[in-house]
């Protein structure tokens, strides 16, 4: 792998985006990098919170960090409390940033105008199976997580969807993610990079933002996530233009979005499934077969228990495995044949509600189907001064109150009809399109509704 990423550097010449650094530039600047942490005397595996914005400086750090530099955090967000929580987390004494932050105490922060360009050649150093960047989730299944990464893990992962979905030279990819997080690093940082292929320099997130880069910069691959496909749907603009591939990941796409983005394209959208600390693990284009996924050709599965068990070069080397190099995911799968498997929920969303087992998951469907309803989220909550749990719903309805009650009160399992349940105009997300978890716990783990926008439903 390192032998590709040195012949990449050669191309010198080659641009990262239309009208920005060329490869060489890149590359000095990682090597600029490098040297100003080796002065300092940070040693390889130190890690250093990385608050950068821009694409090709991200690109720079990350390959700074396979000739010498130090190993990298990554937070998903440069918010002075996120800062803070990585750094109880993981202790840090260095920031490497290219935008103004608010730093925790005892900490330094690098400019990278700071680290001047080197024009030798970078050594690609670090073992490629050795971590070199953390990534900090926001929680959306659970608690905020730090997750390592190997050169192997994120670069094979790139070069494998490069040869998958057929990207080179001619793509100019459009990310509606930003490349703090998996999906966005993948597809707007190392991707173009591995494909030799260009990126817009600015990520998209608005619609208008989203239809004009498509229209005006002739973008051929977009990258998005079904927060901004719904987005789209809202908009009678949008067209295929030049784009011939669109991509969808983070979260389940709707059936209906996907059908509206092919009706006024003719494109399919292509999901990617998958989690930071797993890395990509199958896909599904709309259409036909939407309902199962074809797992990657480079990945081996198996079923245990209806758990859905990977090998892969993009697991996480965090993640514990068994003796035959497999992780159990908490998905939980079905066969299908022909080397498909289904989703059917996570193993982590069956609860135990008064002695019977609930699938959280099916009951969100059940309230998704609701007429009026736009979306839903499921949650066990502990029941004050009880160790037993109720079911909590946090509900995107337009609705009155008094119908929705009603509704929900019809469904045929008395032990899946949530009990607590708020209501909101839309369901909170992260910036990467997926669910916003500890915003959802602040509105339905309260005593009272947090915020105006959220109504109390007592079911």
């Amino acid at each position: 792998m390192y032998k590709k990423i040195t012949a990449l550097l050669e191309n010198r010449s080659g641009r990262f985006t239309p009208s920005g650094p060329t490869i060489g530039e890149i590359e000095t600047i990682a090597a600029g990098i490098r040297n100003a942490f080796i002065g300092r005397g940070v040693s390889a595996d130190e890690p250093v919170c990385l608050c950068i914005e821009e694409k090709h400086l991200l690109l720079a750090a990350l390959l700074a960090s396979v000739a010498g530099a130090p190993t990298f955090i990554l937070p998903h967000s440069f918010h002075r409390q996120v800062l803070k929580e990585i750094h109880q987390k993981r202790p840090f004494r260095w920031i490497l940033a290219d935008t103004a932050i608010d730093p925790p105490a005892d900490t330094t922060v690098i400019s990278v105008g700071e680290c001047p360009p080197d024009d030798r050649p970078l050594q690609l150093v670090r073992p490629p199976d050795h971590p070199f960047v953390s990534l900090f989730t926001g929680g959306s299944t659970g608690k905020p997580q730090i997750w390592s990464k190997t050169p192997l893990n994120l670069f094979g992962e790139a070069l494998h969807l490069a040869r998958t979905f057929g990207i080179g030279q001619g793509d100019l990819l459009l990310a509606t993610v930003p490349p703090q997080h998996i999906y966005g690093l993948l597809g707007s940082v190392l991707l173009p990079f591995v494909a030799s292929a260009r990126v817009l320099r600015k990520t998209c997130t608005f619609p208008r933002e989203i239809l004009n880069a498509l229209q005006n910069e002739r973008a051929t691959v977009l990258l998005s996530v079904p927060i901004h496909y719904r987005a789209l749907r809202c908009d009678d603009g949008i067209r295929r233009f030049s784009l011939r591939m669109a991509l969808s990941s983070a979260a389940p796409l709707d059936g209906d979005d996907a059908a509206f983005f092919f009706q006024q394209t003719g494109l399919a959208i292509t999901e990617i499934y998958g989690s930071t600390e797993t890395g990509g693990m199958a896909l599904r284009p709309y259409g036909s077969d939407h309902g199962s996924w074809e797992p990657f050709c480079c990945i081996d599965w198996k079923i245990l228990s209806d758990r859905l068990c990977v090998r892969s070069g993009f697991v996480s080397p965090d993640l514990p495995c068994d003796t035959e190099g497999f992780f159990m995911t908490t998905d939980r799968v079905a066969e299908t044949g022909g080397n498909r498997f289904k989703f059917l929920g996570r193993a982590d969303h069956i609860v135990k509600i008064a002695g019977k087992r609930v699938d959280l998951d099916e009951i969100r469907e059940k309230i998704r189907r609701i007429p009026g309803v736009n979306d839903a989220y499921v949650m066990a909550a502990p029941m004050n001064g009880a160790r037993q749990a109720e079911i909590a719903a946090l509900v995107a309805s337009d609705l009155p109150a008094r119908k929705l009650r009603a509704a929900i009160r019809s469904m045929d399992d008395p032990y899946g009809r949530p009990r607590r349940i708020r209501v909101v105009k839309t369901i909170p997300v992260l910036s990467n399109g997926k669910i916003d978890r500890q915003r959802i716990d602040r509105l339905l783990l309260a005593s009272h509704p947090a915020r105006p926008e959220a109504d109390h439903i007592g079911a």
